[in-house]
């Protein structure tokens, strides 16, 4: 893709629409320096295309630059006033006041009929976001509510298909077990869990050590092993595929993963890659890349039932379609710990790991150690440091994580009161926490 890219810029230099499509193909490799340029150029060549500003205002969010991102998302809607996605990015970028919001636009923009969803989705997100800069939690939840009900309606997500997914995810330890060595590659440090929950956080501070990049949220793993399976179907993430599994040539898995990272990696002796999905693949890429580690992020089951409830995933994969109703997402949040402790139970020590969310936030210079140790490397302030990381975040954790450790989203679910309980109920029922909400370690 990056050479199409860059054949594509050298024919279309005074191009915009062609840089754009420029900007976008780095962007998805994970070149985001170079997306942000073309983007930049690309608006400049032709100011009156609202889609160039828009993209440029999502890379510049990327790279941190959050008042110019600001400004490139108020440019997109001076020229395309419904744009719905460019309202949703300029109320995460910028803190809502009584005085500087949008309520009333916003609130005239939600109003009317919206087949796919979609509107209503973001434009009642940024409603929510609004809410909740103006310290109304209760009333920023009812407006997720609202905001995900067209798609809640229209979503194909079934509990019990996502359980038997988990569970051909679990026996993969065992089909595996008997095959032949991986490749030997210690490159990569694989960082999974349930998004929304300090993946991103952890990413940061291990690629804050001068031996190791980010590689970013890939997706490279189960694309690969779904080649090399052979299955048919356009999901990578799948029963069939993980059944079939068993067949695979672990170590050519191995290598192909790590070949299909490049050039994205390589110029450092190790590279994160941070997919939460990759959570269901964990017993894989322990089999195939041996030398690998792999670190599972853990949440307070509540908070991170309702800090991906609160998120739009910008991906049509329906893996996703849970965030679409409450009591989904809090039986995914049980699944999904559910399978972590069977990890935890059957990988080894020394290649898997878990981390949890609110133990870093307590003792970060302690838990940080722990990591970098786990992950073989020596100790470096820097990682103490990983606000200071200057390299672009494609994550919604873009703001949260050039900021220095912060206590307050821990317990974040109970200022939103009774509208939480449904999820209370069925992690309760899951043996996750007690009937009031608080955490049960098992």
């Amino acid at each position: 893709m990056r050479l199409v890219a860059e054949r594509t810029a050298r024919a279309n230099p005074r191009d915009g629409m062609a840089l754009n499509a420029v900007g976008n193909a780095y962007r998805m490799t994970g070149a985001h320096d170079l997306a942000l340029g073309f983007f930049r150029l690309a608006a400049q060549l032709q100011p009156g295309v609202a889609e160039h500003h828009y993209q440029l205002g999502v890379s510049l969010q990327f790279a941190g630059e959050f008042d110019e991102a600001a400004r490139a998302f108020e440019r997109t809607l001076a020229l395309s006033p419904t744009q719905h996605q460019a309202w949703f990015s300029l109320v995460s970028v910028q803190k809502q006041t009584p005085e500087r919001n949008h309520l009333e636009r916003l609130e005239s923009l939600f109003a009317g009929p919206d087949p796919d969803g979609m509107r209503t989705l973001h434009v009642g997100h940024a409603l929510a976001k609004t809410y909740e800069d103006l310290g109304e939690p209760v009333r920023s939840f009812e407006w997720l509510q609202k905001a995900k009900a067209v798609k809640r309606r229209r979503s194909a997500y079934a509990w019990a298909q996502e359980r038997v997914l988990f569970e051909a995810a679990k026996r993969t330890a065992e089909t595996t077990a008997s095959t032949a060595p991986g490749d030997p590659s210690g490159e990569p440090i694989f960082v999974v869990g349930l998004p929304r929950t300090g993946t991103t956080l952890v990413d940061r501070i291990i690629s804050s050590h001068p031996d190791v990049a980010s590689a970013g949220e890939l997706g490279h793993f189960p694309l690969v092993a779904k080649r090399l399976a052979g299955t048919p179907g356009p999901l990578s993430i799948e029963r069939p595929t993980f059944e079939a599994l068993g067949r695979v040539d672990l170590a050519r898995l191995g290598r192909a993963y790590v070949d299909s990272t490049r050039p994205l990696t390589g110029h450092t002796p190790r590279f994160v890659d941070k997919a939460p999905i990759n959570v269901l693949f964990a017993a894989l890429m322990h089999r195939a890349l041996p030398n690998a580690r792999v670190v599972c992020v853990r949440r307070d089951p509540v908070d991170a039932c309702v800090s991906n409830f609160r998120q739009i995933f910008p991906t049509v994969h329906p893996y996703y379609d849970y965030v679409y109703d409450l009591q989904n997402t809090a039986r995914q949040v049980a699944l999904f710990e559910d399978l972590a402790e069977h990890w935890r139970a059957v990988l080894p020590a020394e290649r898997y790991t878990e981390i949890r969310y609110e133990d870093l936030v307590e003792d970060q210079e302690g838990e940080t150690r722990r990591l970098l140790a786990f992950c073989g490397l020596s100790w470096d302030e820097r990682c103490l440091a990983f606000h200071e990381n200057k390299a672009a975040v494609a994550t919604p954790s873009a703001a949260q994580v050039r900021a220095p450790i912060y206590k307050s989203s821990m317990g974040r679910w109970r200022r939103y009161g009774d509208l939480v309980a449904p999820a209370v109920e069925i992690l309760a029922r899951a043996g996750l926490v007690e009937a009031d909400g608080s955490p049960r370690r098992r």
